[in-house]
C-alpha cells in the first residue's frame, strides 16, 4: 500500500477542509477545459549518469479505486491477484531518457507514485492485499542495492498535485513541475549547486548517530540516507535521540500554555495545551478539554504518528500536525504560539531533526517534504495547478 506522503496528497480537498492544509483546491470553472483523463509528463535526464533509467507510474485509479500501473501512453492496467508469499508483479517499467535526453509519457488520474531507477529495474511484488512497495530499511529487500527514488502525485478533476519527497529517504536528486494554462511553469525540488554531496557530507559530520542513516553499495556508491523514522527502526539512531528536547518541552508547558491556532483561515480557533503529569491536555476557548497527548517519543515525532497520531478530524488532527512540526523543527520552546510559520526559529536547538534541517538547507527554494507534516507553514516541496497542461520530472545532477 502507498504510505507516508501519499496519504497527504490523496485527497487534497479533504486535507484542506479537515487539516487546514495550505493546499488550495482549484475546481475548474465552466470556462476552463476539464482536466483530461491523462496529461503529458516530460521526463528530462540531467543526471550526468550513463546508467539506463527505468520509470514506473503506479497507484490507485481514482475513477474505480483499483490499484495498478500505467504504461507510457497512460493506459491503466490493474494488478493481478497477488499471493502469500508475494508473487512477482508484471513488469511495469518504461524505458526512461538517456543522460542529456528527454522523453514524454502520459500519466492518468491516479493517486500514486512515479518511481525511477538507475541501472536496474525495481522489484515489485503483489500480496493478497496489493502491491508491496520497496522497503530499503530492510537489508534483505531486493531493491536495497538499487539507486532509485520517487515522486508522489494526485491527478483528479481539480487538477494536479505533484511533489518531491524525502519523507522516507533522501536519494537520487530530482525536481518536479507543472505547466499552467497560461504557459507559465511552477517547479520545486531542485537542490542548490553542490547540494547533493553537501547534504551527505553534512550528515556524516553530525554526531549522535545521524551518519548511520547513510546506505552505500559494495562498490562504494552512495544510495540514500534513510529518514530518522527508519533510523530508529533499524537502530541507526538511538531511541533517546529526542528525549532531552521532549523533557524540556514538557517542563515548560507544565507552568504555561502552548497556544495552537491550526487553521490559517480561522484565526479565532485556538486550543491551549498544558502538561499535567505525563499528559498534555488541550482545552478550547470555553475551557473544555478537547484532546490529550501522552508524552511523545522520537518515533512519534519523526513519524508523526503513535503518540502524535493525526486523524482526519477538525480537532486532534490539526493540533497533532502542529505539534509534530514544532517538535521536528524544535520551535516549541522559542515560541509558545504554534505553528511557527517563519523559518527563523527552525532547527536552532541542538536537539532537532537534523535530517530535515540539512535537507532544507540544501534546497534551492528551501522547500522539502523532510517529514510527514512539513507542509505546516507552507514549507513543502509541492506544486499544484487546477488546469495542468503538462507535468515535469527532471533527474538532476549528483553533485
Amino acid at each position: 500500500m502507498l504510505r507516508k506522503l501519499t496519504r497527504r496528497i490523496l485527497a487534497p480537498a479533504v486535507a484542506a477542509a479537515l487539516l487546514g492544509a495550505v493546499l488550495t483546491v482549484i475546481t475548474p470553472s465552466s470556462a476552463d477545459a476539464a482536466v483530461p483523463a491523462t496529461i503529458p509528463l516530460k521526463l528530462t535526464n540531467n543526471s550526468g549518469r550513463g546508467d539506463a533509467v527505468y520509470v514506473y507510474t503506479l497507484g490507485t485509479l481514482l475513477s474505480t479505486g483499483q490499484q495498478g500501473w500505467a504504461d507510457a501512453n497512460g493506459t491503466f492496467h490493474a494488478w493481478p491477484a497477488g499471493g502469500n508469499p508475494p508473487t512477482p508483479a508484471p513488469d511495469a517499467s518504461i524505458a526512461g531518457p538517456a543522460n542529456g535526453q528527454t522523453k514524454t509519457i502520459r500519466i492518468p488520474k491516479f493517486s500514486g507514485r512515479i518511481y525511477f531507477s538507475y541501472g536496474q529495474k525495481l522489484v515489485f511484488k503483489l500480496t493478497t492485499g496489493g502491491l508491496v512497495q520497496p522497503a530499503v530499511q530492510n537489508p534483505t529487500d531486493p531493491n536495497r542495492n538499487i539507486l532509485f527514488n520517487w515522486s508522489e502525485y494526485t491527478l483528479n478533476d481539480s487538477g494536479l498535485w505533484i511533489n518531491s519527497t524525502q519523507v522516507d529517504m533522501f536519494s537520487a536528486p530530482y525536481a518536479v513541475g507543472v505547466q499552467r494554462s497560461d504557459g507559465s511553469t511552477l517547479n520545486t525540488g531542485h537542490l542548490k549547486s553542490g547540494g547533493y554531496t553537501g547534504f551527505f557530507n553534512a550528515l556524516r559530520g553530525q554526531p549522535g548517530g545521524w551518519a548511520n542513516l547513510i546506505q552505500t553499495r559494495s562498490d562504494g556508491t552512495v544510495l540514500r540516507a534513510l529518514s530518522p523514522t527508519y533510523g530508529l527502526e533499524t537502530g541507526a539512531l538511538p531511541a533517546t535521540v529526542m528525549n532531552d528536547y521532549i523533557n524540556r518541552v514538557w517542563q515548560k508547558y507544565a507552568t504555561t500554555n502552548l497556544t495552537v491556532t491550526p487553521f490559517t483561515d480561522q484565526p479565532n480557533t485556538k486550543y491551549f495545551g498544558r502538561v499535567s503529569g505525563n499528559v498534555m491536555n488541550f482545552t478550547n476557548s470555553s475551557g473544555a478539554v478537547v484532546t490529550s497527548f501522552q508524552k511523545p517519543d522520537a518515533a512519534s515525532i519523526f513519524g508523526c504518528y503513535k503518540y502524535l497520531d493525526a486523524p482526519n478530524d477538525l480537532v486532534r488532527g490539526p493540533i497533532s500536525r502542529t505539534l509534530c512540526a514544532g517538535f521536528n523543527r524544535s520551535t516549541l520552546l522559542v515560541n509558545p504560539n504554534q505553528p511557527d510559520t517563519g523559518t527563523a526559529n527552525f532547527y536552532l536547538d541542538s536537539v532537532t531533526n537534523h535530517y530535515a534541517r540539512k535537507i532544507h538547507a540544501q534546497m534551492a527554494d528551501g522547500k522539502a517534504y523532510a517529514f510527514a507534516f512539513d507542509d505546516v507553514g507552507n514549507q513543502e516541496s509541492l506544486v499544484h495547478d487546477g488546469n495542468p497542461q503538462q507535468a515535469y520530472l527532471t533527474l538532476d545532477p549528483f553533485n
